[in-house]
């Protein structure tokens, strides 16, 4: 009977361990998703700390059901326009809905894109570096009911020196570079099209060529009168959603129409494809109310930089209705 006990205690000993060995630790969780939160950082602008911080937390470093099971690295919620695929898990109330991707990068992209709803935008507008602003910002927007959110993504980031990251990320970003993804490198000088027989293959990019782009899924491309080919915004995008339905890197294409890393798109927005150009078909345009300097670079395809410099003014300055435009030199 006690040798029974003793093999049964040493088997159960023995699963336990392996249990736990299976289990990913914290610091394999950081080395797995580190570069993934850089890009992130670079094409959408969300700190990797902040990224890197919230998978930890939300995902116990990958080892909840819903981030083995589902992918779902960020706890987001299915919420009325998730078309996705579900699963169920108790959480505030039982059996609720989350989101559930099919494979874990999909989750970053879409961590990303969630928080370019209307109600994070006010984050955005932080330095890239700042995660203390970020982790407040987060709990205060309402990510997440514990009122210690902020302090647990801080901590997180402190102990684990997930800083790092936001100056590789801030390094990319100044370079003009995009990260090579696990499993799928990118440059920021290359994009892809479809050949012949529906296979991609790399192509260089120029600031000022006028390069082919025929792809997209979900949106009319068209030509603007200056020659650019552009697609026009739909309710509930985002800069990043539209870069990858195009195959278009989203530094590319922020590039392309002079957005930073806190733009957003409207419905009826205009985003440019191509590079813009240094001047209009037109010499002037008279301005009317609402105008801004970058909304006139979009209405006529212009380089921001290019058009303030005609006009001898920068891009904070108000303009008066009624004043004369110049969109080209003398």
């Amino acid at each position: 009977m006690q040798k029974t006990l003793l093999i049964a205690l040493a088997l159960l000993i023995g699963f336990s361990y392996t249990a736990s060995a299976e289990e990913n630790t914290r610091q394999q969780y950081i080395e797995m998703w580190k570069e993934e939160a850089i890009y992130q950082m670079v094409v959408s602008g969300v700190p990797a700390s902040i990224t890197l911080a919230q998978g930890i937390l939300e995902s116990r470093d990958g080892n909840s059901r819903l981030a083995k099971d589902g992918n779902n690295h960020f706890g987001i919620k299915c919420h009325s326009d998730w078309e996705g695929k579900r699963m169920y898990e108790d959480d505030e109330t039982r059996n609720e809905c989350f989101r559930q991707y099919p494979n874990a990068r999909e989750s970053f992209d879409d961590h990303s894109d969630f928080l370019k709803k209307p109600r994070y935008a006010k984050l955005f507008e932080l330095d890239p570096d700042d995660y203390e602003g970020w982790a407040k910002g987060l709990r205060d927007c309402g990510y997440a009911t514990n009122p210690e959110y902020a302090k647990l993504l801080i901590r997180i980031i402190e102990e684990n020196g997930l800083k790092e990251y936001d100056e590789l990320g801030l390094q990319y970003a100044k370079k003009n570079e995009v990260p090579a993804r696990k499993d799928a490198p990118v440059e920021a000088s290359v994009f892809h099209h479809e050949t012949s027989k529906g296979k991609k293959r790399p192509r260089q990019f120029e600031n000022d060529s006028r390069q082919e782009i025929t792809i997209s899924n979900n949106h009319e491309i068209r030509v603007s009168d200056n020659n650019i080919k552009y697609v026009v915004a739909k309710d509930g995008e985002t800069i990043e959603s539209i870069a990858r339905d195009i195959d278009l890197h989203v530094l590319i294409l922020r590039k392309f129409n002079d957005f930073t890393s806190s733009s957003v798109v409207q419905p009826g927005d205009i985003v440019y494809l191509q590079p813009k150009r240094n001047k209009a078909q037109q010499n002037t345009y008279i301005a009317a109310e609402g105008d801004t300097w970058f909304s006139i670079s979009q209405k006529f395809g212009i380089k921001l930089k290019q058009l303030c410099k005609v006009n001898s003014t920068d891009p904070a300055k108000s303009i008066t209705p009624g004043n004369s435009i110049r969109l080209k030199r003398a």
